[in-house]
């Protein structure tokens, strides 16, 4: 296998082969919310027709990194450029669907060791060459986009053949990993041994460690195992003044903790090309667990009330009431889907909220905790269904992103955005961004169907994470985009929340950063930045620089 090709399809999400249909319910429910086009039919364009800006890097340049790298792993055919040129945001899949790409990297180039990567951002900041990194190429914040301002020529570094997992600890229960593994070869590795880094994001199957740990991803067994920032003992750094290797420690008082300055760093000062993270043996057994609340703030007290009480749930998840809808109408028989609303109904709850949990552990603590989370789920009015529907949560959790290429060919729009706020805001929270969000697009004269669920628990507050539905407005669609993205973020930032508690910022949240952070922690940044990168050279518009497509 050529471990230098993209996991994904290049106009899309995924693999082909995994495209299931849009179920009937499904389309009912869109139908009813949104309107259905008529007679649209948009698939995805052939590679070979879409246009790039005409690659510009000096052939000096090129002669040097094909002297570092060998001329293999410097490219710039049209099929490597398009592959590294966007990431997954809908922005990205709009122009890739449009044939037109106004960002690309010149080259693509493949280091396979820190040496090289050192070499490659020096030769980069001698020479002013704008550099982007590349893990899995998931990003859906515009933070893979090849901007190059005030620079003549961008090249991407792809971390592909930085793809060893360098030690097993299994004394200190940690694990050193390159940055270019991806997320099912290292809990190949890890699970063979007997361990779990219990790290999985929607983008699991396509992401890689670097990317996790560059974006302080978390994964949806967070809650249990915790989110990337936190599991991060140790990392190397290539920036373009000199790598920086900060050791493994459980805990230092050396000042404040610099692996943080890094981890979410987002590829604005350096490279991660290692990094040793904290692993967990894998549990004797995982209980899954399921209930339906009658409406959203009954579910989350329960779910506050479990994180309070110690119970730490290595799977949460509760739904809102359009999320559960949707949920259900994409249930294959609509004959299942009404039974279990009849059984529902005959309980009380009418208008179902569905919460999914699971509890990993030793089996006497598991059960323990278990039996403790239902007692309280049952103080609050929830209607327990077993754990079949978190089994078959489970079975399909990485595969909805799919379905947001299928309704982009019908000609629906799909956006997804997410944030955190403490928990005596959630619950205004949910509401103001739904109800902005569908105002925003009312006003264009295109409904919209939000959903939401919570999910990443804290003893404070938890994670809020939304799909928006809405016809696709031909010719607009970036204008449509801005107004549902202005109006969550401004939402979110504006009461309580943060812009980003997992996606991060790239460039299509930078502009928040400000009224988040504060001016003064951004100069601070941007400090740090001029002292590793002085030419401004590494992935220049993210982050602290958005020049966002808003």
């Amino acid at each position: 296998m050529d471990n230098t090709q993209p996991r994904m399809r290049w106009w899309g999400w995924g693999e082909d082969g995994n495209d299931g249909p849009i179920t009937p319910g499904a389309k009912k429910m869109l139908t009813k919310n949104c309107g259905w086009p008529k007679g649209v039919h948009n698939p995805p364009v052939e590679l070979e027709s879409v246009q790039l800006p005409e690659a510009d890097l000096p052939d000096s340049s090129r002669t040097r990194f094909e002297e570092l790298l060998g001329a293999e792993f410097v490219r710039d055919d049209h099929a490597t450029r398009v592959s590294h040129a966007a990431g997954r945001s809908l922005p990205d899949l709009l122009r890739l669907r449009s044939a037109e790409l106004p960002f690309a990297p010149d080259v693509v180039l493949y280091p396979a060791s820190h040496a090289e990567v050192d070499a490659l951002l020096a030769i980069s900041a001698q020479e002013r060459i704008a550099v982007v990194p590349f893990g899995g190429g998931t990003s859906v914040v515009a933070g893979i986009d090849a901007f190059r301002p005030g620079f003549r020529s961008c090249v991407c570094i792809s971390l592909a053949r930085l793809d060893q997992i360098l030690d097993i600890d299994e004394e200190s229960l940690t694990a050193t990993v390159q940055a270019g593994v991806f997320g099912p070869d290292l809990e190949e590795k890890l699970q063979a041994s007997g361990f779990t880094l219990g790290h999985f994001p929607q983008s699991f199957e396509f992401s890689t460690v670097g990317g996790w740990v560059a974006t302080r991803s978390a994964g949806q067994q967070s809650t249990g195992y915790g989110r990337i920032d936190e599991n991060v003992f140790g990392l190397r750094c290539s920036t373009p003044s000199g790598p920086v290797e900060l050791r493994s420690t459980p805990a230092t008082a050396a000042g404040p903790n610099p692996r943080q300055v890094f981890i979410g760093s987002e590829g604005t000062l350096g490279i991660i090309t290692e990094a040793t993270l904290r692993i967990k043996r894998l549990p004797e057994v995982t209980l899954p667990d399921a209930w339906f609340f009658d409406d959203f703030h009954s579910g989350a007290s329960a779910l506050r009330e479990i994180e309070q009480s110690g119970l730490r749930p290595d799977i949460a998840r509760l739904s809102d009431l359009n999320e559960t809808a949707f949920g259900l109408a994409q249930l294959g028989s609509d004959i299942q889907r009404k039974g279990l609303l009849a059984f529902l109904r005959a309980r009380g709850v009418t208008t179902p909220c569905m919460l999914v949990l699971r509890y990993d552990g030793r089996k006497s603590d598991a059960k323990s905790r278990r039996a403790a989370g239902r007692e309280i789920a049952k103080k609050h009015k929830g209607v327990t269904m077993g754990g079949a529907p978190e089994t078959q949560w489970e079975k399909h959790r990485f595969s909805t992103p799919y379905l947001r290429d299928q309704l982009m060919t019908e000609g629906v729009i799909v956006e997804t955005m997410e944030t955190a706020a403490p928990w005596s805001r959630i619950e205004s929270l949910h509401d103001t961004i739904k109800a902005d969000v569908e105002k925003a697009l009312a006003d264009r004269g295109t409904p919209a169907l939000v959903l939401c669920h919570i999910s990443h628990l804290y003893t404070s507050g938890c994670s809020l994470y939304y799909t928006v539905f809405a016809q696709q407005q031909e010719g607009q669609e970036m204008e449509q985009w801005k107004a549902l993205k202005t109006a969550a973020g401004d939402a979110m930032v504006d009461n309580g929340g943060t812009i980003t508690h997992h996606h991060s910022a790239g460039a299509d949240h930078a502009p928040w950063l400000p009224r988040e952070t504060g001016e003064l922690w951004l100069r601070m940044l941007r400090a740090a930045k001029a002292e590793v990168d002085p030419e401004g050279i590494m992935n220049p518009g993210k982050l602290m620089h958005g020049p966002s497509a808003l």
